[in-house]
């Protein structure tokens, strides 16, 4: 096959995802201290990045190297898996953030970690079950004219994950909202009972919109033109419109990390510790609250 530019880009973007995520399931992993709720569920969303992003290099290797239908249904199975995962788990640290703050006085609990773990599965439960589909069968190499925007998965499925991710970001985005009105009302008691209302209020609001603004922002500019894609348009439009809508769609994987991950202080001290050669895994670290991270 011809080498396409495209094909070249993901591969690109793949590593660079594989790259960034394996950094923070290591240290995730290796750190006693990273045993709580809050970075279990950053785990979670590294580890499915970091499959997509290997997902996306097998795509590659195997479409240009290994040609075969089986082989490309296994490769699809696991981007889809990925994926899904990755924006399942954006909404389970989302879910996380709002009860952290709705149920303060009770979020240090057994019940908490009950609740993440449950979380977990329905969501790699949930995910492993849409990988499957292609590999168990519902895929379009039999019948073209049932062929998605992304082949060989049939327009149906696709229309059930672009649903799935719809319903995804309505969540989120309510819930989010609902952060802000938390915060802000706590900041303005804060702030009355400190009698220096005006300057702090406006401050901790200010902050509270700005990051609504990133992570739905970028949440958003990066999924939505692939989704809305994926239910207008069919196997007769140009593979062109595929590839201008997946490419961004994978750049969310490439920037959680930097927004979940190593914007977290904690993790910063690891890391730092790490490149100065001075790593401990039993390093004591303060539990910080999710809303925080």
């Amino acid at each position: 096959l011809a080498l396409n530019p495209w094909d070249v880009a993901l591969c690109i973007s793949g590593t660079i995802i594989s790259c960034e995520n394996a950094i923070v399931v290591v240290v995730i992993f290796y750190t006693p201290a990273f045993r709580a709720p809050t970075f279990l569920l950053i785990g979670s969303l590294a580890t499915a990045d970091l499959l997509a992003g290997l997902g996306l290099i097998l795509h590659f290797a195997f479409v240009y190297f290994i040609p075969s239908e089986a082989v490309s249904l296994l490769t699809v199975g696991l981007l889809v898996t990925s994926f899904t995962a990755s924006v399942s788990s954006l909404l389970t640290i989302t879910i996380d953030r709002y009860l952290s703050l709705y149920n303060a006085l009770t979020y240090y609990s057994e019940r908490t970690v009950t609740r993440t773990y449950i979380m977990l599965i329905l969501t790699w439960g949930a995910s492993v079950c849409y990988g499957l589909l292609p590999v168990m069968g519902w895929n379009c190499l039999k019948e073209p004219s049932a062929c998605s925007v992304v082949k060989p998965l049939t327009k149906n499925h696709l229309i059930i994950l672009s649903v799935s991710f719809f319903m995804v970001f309505a969540v989120m985005l309510q819930l989010y909202v609902q952060i802000c009105r938390i915060v802000c009302r706590h900041a303005h008691q804060i702030a009355v009972q400190r009698h220096f209302l005006a300057s702090s209020h406006y401050v901790t609001t200010r902050k509270g919109i700005a990051t609504l603004a990133v992570i739905l922002g970028t949440f958003a500019s990066c999924w939505l033109p692939f989704a809305v894609y994926c239910l207008l348009g069919d196997y007769t439009y140009p593979a062109l419109y595929t590839y201008a809508t997946l490419l961004p769609a994978t750049y969310n994987s490439m920037i959680n990390p930097v927004i979940y991950a190593f914007r977290n202080q904690e993790i910063q001290k690891v890391l730092w510790a790490v490149c100065c050669g001075c790593f401990s895994s039993t390093s004591p670290f303060r539990s910080r609250s999710p809303s925080d991270v």
